[in-house]
């Protein structure tokens, strides 16, 4: 078994994630436990001292496949998915996936139709907390 990487949260994400996932029936959300687990298991910090390079709520990220295709997303809450291909929820197996990881870090992402791939987190462009945004 693989081991999971090391994962860290803020305070403020960490809270408002526990009170979203407060709000949700284990019916209508298949992943429920999988992310309070990830919550759980995460070295949490104050929202100043998250390390730059980490992926946090409303953070955007460049990812790079194995055959050297990269593209961007950002992860939101569930109330900002607003249809647009470069967003994704927290709540969506990947999201909660990205959620506390580093830049350099690899995961592995579900393809169309079945099996998985191998994405690079290349960089964090743009992170709140480093932008000085601490009450988003």
């Amino acid at each position: 078994m693989d081991k999971q990487p090391r994962i860290v949260l803020t305070s403020q994400d960490l809270d408002r994630l526990e009170a979203l996932l407060d709000t949700l029936p284990t019916t209508t959300f298949p992943g429920k436990n999988e992310l309070r687990m990830e919550l759980d298991r995460a070295e949490v910090v104050e929202s100043r001292e998250i390390p730059p390079d980490v992926v946090t709520m409303n953070s955007k990220v460049r990812f790079a496949l194995e055959s050297g295709e990269e593209f961007c997303l950002t992860l939101v809450y569930p109330k900002d998915i607003d249809g647009s291909p470069e967003r994704i929820s927290i709540l969506a197996p990947v999201g909660s996936a990205l959620l506390g990881l580093s830049a350099g870090e690899h995961i592995e992402w579900p393809k169309p139709g079945g099996g998985t791939i191998n994405v690079r987190l290349e960089e964090v462009i743009y992170q709140p907390e480093r932008a000085g945004e601490f009450h988003r």
